[in-house]
């Protein structure tokens, strides 16, 4: 061929391939915004102009708050507040043209106006929540370049324009203020005939929803349907169809099918579906995130001109009988009340996607099946990651510690729609949460309206904090009270609240830190001073039993132990953070791994007690704390474990049986300490052997070793991804020498930059390079920036050989600040707790007997109030003595072997009573204080009546007294009665229940 020929059909090849560039299809496109940004911290005048100079501004890649190296280094209260600027030059992909163009925000903080090209499209004030503006008219088409600037103030003090009114979520005690833009942001270009985004507060629209129902988990068969919002921006009447793909987690399409050829007028919006009985499906299940992909598309004449992929999961659910019941299957409610900020030290909450499942994963593999978000709605993507790890959600709206009114009760509502538009098709979320403290039914009601109306079919309860007797709210709990009911499912909201450092094994373990000891300056919620501090200034070993302790009361009546059961409940929290303190470190320690998610032992504790669906299904061991002692140490060993009992061994020598309390606690006392090892075995009642747990001896410190975490894509060079590096002090034989707090020197080369860690410190070590491990580990993290390439992190202590772990960043392409590549693409779910069991998750422990009537002396009408099922009711005598008697009047005679009271004053009364089972006295004692309800074990006579019956006067002492954040002479456990302290002959029950002995225990 010649040049000339060749020549020819170059340009006759180009010719082509232009011409099929040109003719091929419109493709709607989301992009990643997220590069490109400059900020500066100063309320700058004509900053939002196209020409406004900024080369002393900082570069940044979104998402990063302004302040985000203030997150543990300074106290929630002190985190930097004022007016920044972010601005963006960008430019619209060529061949854009007469198209629309939006912008998403996932959320910023707090207020913030919006500009693009020198025009103001916008002011977002919540603070909380994702939000979007049509820029079509303002964007200029390739090749003219864009300028987007948002002018944002995060003062903890800001009012709402309009009204003057601040918000009442945006607070000091548990809102991080972490200012600017710490989430992230889109760019969806679409056609003129297109899906509707979820973004109801400026847009008006609320974009696709994705629901399951007719749902069969044995057959693995559901209805699927997919809705979509549809507008016709072009100026004449449009006629297309409307087709649905769903395609599993492999990306293999399983289904194919299509609703009703549509027409809309010019400026219409329709709601459109279509439906299809899928079969051999996956259920979403705990710790089984199975996603599905469903794409929605419209096209004109057989052309697709508009396509939505929405991530979405199936499940089935149920709210009855006092028990939540996920796929048929019943699961009492485990996990954490956690910091929506959900941050980390000298990041705060903008972490990489593959951190947030990080964190997230954890849960779950501490055997939790629940997190429930604080206070405000968490960022899309922790609600994402939760789809992927298999996590239930509850989530919130925005509010602080009461109802509200006015303003900023509808700021209330317009959050809570808006959060529910947004999140619908997300089926880790379970719960929505209208308040983190009761309101009135009224507002409920408004609440569980905007549930029926946006998100009808999406299978969730929707409920508040408190809420027991409300005949509105679908779900309820105390904070940290034990609740119990045979309706909606109750579960505690926020219970467990010491706190302690990690850095703190035991008085006996350097830095011998004294169990309790540790000044506060610092007031609760509620405006009472932490006067002892003791409980909040743990060491490992008594933090770790706490948890045991609270988890007990939940776990004796769960699911299988009578009519009226607890749904469980969330410990508070899950990581240390970055809010509310009260004890000697400014930042939160009640988390059960550290700022850094290095596990304390109080985490593999709740392994061994939540190891499953409600009955325990695999059974642990965990030796609390470790085996590294002088010769001079004899102590007390702690185990947790699940079996029946546990053995002790010292170097092979058996130190007996521990005495077991709180069902999952084996003390072993005075165990004198011996170099090599301590392992602990556990048994069933057969003494067949179930699990086992060793520790042994470590060396002196020979090394440092370094470990490496990334994104299973590996780090990216986007200015954003992080590289967590664990840190350990290792014997020579590459044991942790866990007594080790040596300070680390590290140095860095390469393409990132330095976060570092957190430790017990100055400034809490935050972004320093010299780093102490404590009890032998730690960890710190180091950023990417724009430029691909080698890097190399080296570690040394004492004069020691550095250790190094090399990294290497990937290219990360992007062009005129766009790319389509999503933060959060291409990450696995977490199937490894399998589907949802098909066997029942409890056995019956006992049978209830029921009472047909009650009798009293006093107070007769109000005789029912003590077994109503309603913890907000009370049968109460007069106050003497004489007339403290109530006779239960069985439905059928029965050999009651154990009654479970909840006496008001629970946290302080104690009550002399006896108990007769028709007339023989089968219990007398003083009642024990609690958190809710007491068993008393009954001689088991068949008999027709049981009688309660006071026989002195009542004694009052706190039992809880390190318990500041409600008040037992305010709150329920008096019900509000302030004389009932001083009341000496009062018998008052709250809710009374009697058991008989299941014949068919097995």
């Amino acid at each position: 061929m010649t040049k000339k020929l060749k020549r020819f059909v170059y340009i006759v090849t180009l010719g082509i391939i232009s011409f099929s560039a040109h003719s091929q299809e419109f493709s709607r496109k989301k992009y990643n915004f997220n590069s490109d940004w400059k900020f500066k911290v100063e309320d700058l005048k004509g900053a939002e102009a196209i020409d406004f100079a900024t080369s002393d501004w900082t570069s940044v890649t979104l998402p990063y708050a302004f302040n985000e190296n203030e997150a543990f280094k300074k106290d929630i209260t002190q985190l930097s507040t004022g007016i920044v600027w972010y601005r963006k030059k960008f430019k619209l992909p060529e061949g854009v043209k007469d198209k629309k163009v939006f912008i998403e925000f996932e959320g910023i903080r707090q207020g913030g106006t919006i500009y693009v090209n020198g025009e103001k499209v916008g002011l977002h004030e919540n603070g909380v929540m994702a939000f979007g503006y049509d820029i079509s008219a303002l964007i200029k088409p390739f090749p003219a370049e864009n300028t987007i600037a948002l002018r944002i103030d995060n003062d903890w003090k800001y009012k709402e324009q309009e009204t003057g009114s601040t918000f009442q979520w945006n607070n000091n005690n548990f809102n991080a203020n972490y200012g600017g833009i710490p989430k992230n942001v889109y760019l969806h270009v679409t056609d003129k005939l297109y899906q509707t985004l979820p973004l109801y507060s400026n847009l008006k629209t609320i974009g696709t929803y994705i629901y399951a129902s007719n749902i069969n988990i044995p057959q693995k068969t559901a209805l699927i349907t997919a809705e979509t919002e549809v507008k016709n921006e072009y100026p004449s009447t449009k006629t297309f169809s409307y087709d649905v793909q769903v395609f599993d987690i492999d990306n293999k399409k399983i289904a194919d099918f299509s609703g009703a050829t549509t027409t809309l007028n010019s400026g219409e919006t329709k709601i459109i579906k279509a439906s299809k009985d899928l079969n051999n499906l996956h259920f979403w299940s705990w710790g089984y995130g199975y996603l599905y992909t469903v794409k929605t598309i419209l096209k004109i004449d057989g052309k697709e001109v508009d396509a939505v992929s929405t991530k979405t999961g199936f499940r089935k659910t149920a709210f009855r009988n006092g028990e939540v019941v996920l796929n048929d299957r019943v699961l009492q409610m485990k996990g954490y009340a956690q910091r929506t900020s959900n941050e980390w030290p000298a990041v705060g909450m903008s972490v990489p996607a593959w951190m947030s499942d990080f964190s997230n994963r954890m849960i779950v593999e501490s055997n939790g099946d629940l997190v429930r978000w604080m206070h405000v709605t968490p960022w899309k993507q922790d609600v994402e990651s939760c789809d992927r790890v298999g996590l239930i959600q509850a989530m919130p709206a925005g509010d602080a510690e009461k109802d509200a009114k006015g303003v900023q009760w509808t700021q209330r509502v317009n959050l809570m729609r808006d959060a529910i538009i947004y999140n619908k098709n997300n089926p880790s979320i379970l719960f929505y949460e209208s308040g983190n403290e009761v309101i009135s039914e009224d507002h409920m009601r408004e609440m569980k309206a905007l549930r029926d109306k946006y998100d009808p079919h999406g299978g969730r309860a929707i409920g508040s904090r408190e809420m027991l007797d409300s005949k509105e709210a679908e779900y309820g709990g105390e904070m940290l009270y034990i609740n119990k009911s045979a309706g909606k499912p109750l579960w505690a909201t926020e219970y467990s609240r010491d706190e302690g450092l990690r850095k703190y094994w035991d008085e006996f373990s350097p830095p011998f830190h004294k169990e309790g000891t540790g000044g506060t300056n610092h007031s609760n919620v509620n405006g009472s001073k932490v006067a002892d501090a003791s409980s909040y200034n743990h060491n490992q070993d008594a933090f770790a039993i706490e948890d045991v302790t609270r988890w007990y009361d939940y776990f004796r009546e769960r699911p299988g132990t009578g009519k009226r059961v607890s749904s469980g409940g969330v410990n508070i929290i899950f990581s240390d953070s970055n809010t509310h303190f009260r004890g000697a470190e400014n930042y939160r320690r009640s988390g059960e791994v550290d700022a850094m998610r290095i596990p304390k032992d109080g985490y593999f504790a709740h392994q061994v007690m939540w190891d499953g669906w409600v009955d325990i299904e695999k059974h642990s061991t965990h030796i609390l704390g470790h085996w590294n002692y002088t010769n001079d140490v004899t102590k007390n060993i702690y185990v947790i474990s699940s079996g029946d009992k546990v053995e002790l061994f010292v170097n092979g020598k058996s130190k007996g049986l521990g005495k077991q309390s709180k069902q999952f606690l084996f003390t072993f006392d005075n165990i004198h300490w011996e170099a090599g090892s301590v392992k602990a075995v556990s048994y069933d009642a057969n003494n067949k052997v179930l699990s086992q747990d060793e520790k042994t001896t470590s060396g002196t410190p020979f090394a440092i070793k370094l470990t490496p975490h990334t994104s299973p894509e590996g780090l990216l060079a986007n200015g954003n991804d992080i590289a967590l590096i664990d840190v350990e002090v290792v014997d020579k034989n590459g044991k942790r020498c866990v007594l080790d707090n040596s300070l680390i020197e590290f140095a860095l080369d390469g393409n990132a930059s330095w976060l570092g860690g957190i430790a017990q410190g100055p400034d809490n070590y935050i972004l320093s390079k010299n780093l102490p491990v404590e009890n032998g580990i730690n960890r710190i993290m180091i950023r990417s920036t724009l430029k691909a390439g080698d890097i190399v992190v080296s570690a040394k202590f004492k004069g020691s050989k550095p250790a190094k772990v090399n990294l290497k960043s990937k290219p990360f392409v992007t062009k005129d600040g766009l790319t389509e590549k999503l933060p959060g693409d291409n990450m696995p779910s977490y199937l490894d707790r399998g589907p949802t069991p098909a066997t029942p998750s409890y056995t019956i422990k006992r049978t209830p007997v029921f009472i047909d009537h009650a009798t009293a002396i006093s107070n007769p009408d109000a005789v029912i109030k003590s077994y109503d099922d309603n913890e907000l009711t009370e049968w109460s005598n007069d106050g003497k003595i004489s007339t403290g008697k109530i006779t239960y009047t069985l439905a059928e005679p029965s050999a009651v072997n154990e009654t479970v009271v909840k006496f008001t004053g629970w946290r302080s009364k104690s009550y002399p009573i006896r108990i007769l089972a028709d007339g023989i006295e089968v219990y007398k004692g003083n009642t024990e204080q609690s958190l809710g309800y007491i068993t008393i074990p009954l001689k088991p006579l068949l008999a027709k009546e049981i009688t309660i019956e006071l026989v002195g006067a009542n004694s009052e002492k706190d039992g809880f007294e390190t318990i500041v954040e409600v008040d037992p002479n305010k709150e329920l456990d008096l019900f509000k009665d302030k004389d009932a302290a001083n009341a000496k002959g009062q018998l008052r029950i709250v809710e009374i229940e009697f058991y008989k002995k299941n014949d068919n225990k097995n």
